[in-house]
């Protein structure tokens, strides 16, 4: 949470915002040539005259404006708005957001099961011998590695696997320097990339290994070891679920009609605007295409929520945190076994509540 919590101070109002995270960028070039289309209407028909569309089409453009507008907003109107406005719009927002939603539980899910596991490890291995506490650590540091591999596949960033700390460039085939978990990695480790075997499903056999030698040896008990298997299950089962959304975009031929309609509103706009407006029509078409480019522009970001984008869900940020944490409480975990404390607990404290239960029973 601590690179997260600085991410989210804004320095400027939102309402100001022209570059970082805005959708300006990705818009100005439909609405700039809608604009400039629109001026040549209104200088033609300065000329000409007679290009103007009667004023009910008005009234009916404009409500197709207003009723986009307000179908993607949770408001208690919103069901006397006639179904067929909603088909627009609202089904690509709603559903990236969706998209975008969905994604941020699932990481959370494998967040979760990565925790759980890493508690559960270090807490039933306090007193093992250095060997097994050796195998311990080298478990937990792969559980930090699946988060690194989980978000380098829904990047695409093959062969992660291949050189501990290096990743195949997809565009150039050469292998480029990753230092983020190069020294997490099992030594050894080959890929299996080429044969359509991800790292995040391989690095789970070492855990579940863990687990089955754990409770052979009596580490843990039949109820936790099979808890152990259900977090397990749990973070495989979310990993794919963010795979689906990756490699599921938003069917073709609706994403083909949608951009061709609004379009064709852009172009039929001004025609209803100009008998009325003149040369005001040119900015009211700017601002209505704006409006409307905007909100398709943020519906095709949310899509794949997964990249290094602005508004993509802050994948190195949440990651980067998870691993600070867990290895924190490894270094405790290290620091209590070599000095014989409990963990997060010093020897004074530790000897002090000892004296302090036995003085109670007394």
């Amino acid at each position: 949470m601590f690179r997260l919590h600085f991410d989210h101070h804004y320095r400027w109002p939102l309402a100001l915002r022209f570059i970082k995270g805005a959708i300006h960028g990705a818009i100005v070039l439909p609405v700039a040539l809608h604009a400039a289309f629109a001026g040549l209407v209104v200088a033609f028909d300065h000329q000409v005259r007679g290009l103007g569309l009667p004023a009910s089409i008005v009234r009916i453009i404009l409500s197709i404006v207003v009723g986009l507008m307000l179908v993607s907003q949770p408001f208690p109107h919103r069901k006397s708005i006639p179904p067929w406005l909603t088909t627009c719009k609202v089904f690509r927002n709603q559903t990236s957001y969706n998209r975008f939603w969905d994604g941020r539980n699932y990481l959370t899910v494998i967040i979760t099961s990565v925790r759980n596991l890493t508690r559960s490890f270090l807490a039933n291995s306090h007193r093992h011998a250095l060997a097994d506490r050796h195998e311990t650590e080298r478990i937990v540091r792969v559980l930090i590695a699946i988060l690194y591999a989980t978000k380098q596949h829904l990047r695409a960033g093959w062969g992660a696997e291949i050189i501990p700390g290096n990743s195949i460039n997809t565009s150039t085939g050469n292998a480029d320097l990753i230092n983020e978990n190069g020294d997490l990695l099992p030594r050894g480790l080959y890929g299996c990339d080429e044969r359509g075997l991800g790292l995040v499903l391989q690095l789970t056999f070492f855990v579940e290994q863990y687990i089955k030698k754990g409770f052979d040896k009596g580490w843990f008990h039949a109820p936790q070891a099979s808890q152990m298997q259900v977090q397990l299950n749990g973070l495989v089962d979310a990993y794919g679920r963010m795979e689906t959304i990756r490699l599921t975009p938003i069917p073709i031929a609706h994403l083909i009609h949608q951009k061709q309609v609004l379009a064709l509103f852009g172009c039929v706009l001004p025609f209803a605007l100009v008998n009325q407006m003149a040369y005001w029509a040119v900015p009211v078409v700017s601002l209505v295409m704006f409006t409307l480019y905007g909100i398709d522009g943020i519906g095709s970001q949310l899509e794949d929520p997964f990249g290094d984008d602005r508004n993509d869900i802050k994948m190195d940020y949440i990651v980067e945190d998870i691993r600070s944490e867990i290895s924190v409480l490894l270094e405790e975990w290290k620091r209590a076994g070599e000095q014989g404390y409990d963990i997060f607990v010093g020897k004074r404290q530790a000897s002090q509540s000892v004296s302090n239960r036995d003085a109670g029973h007394g």
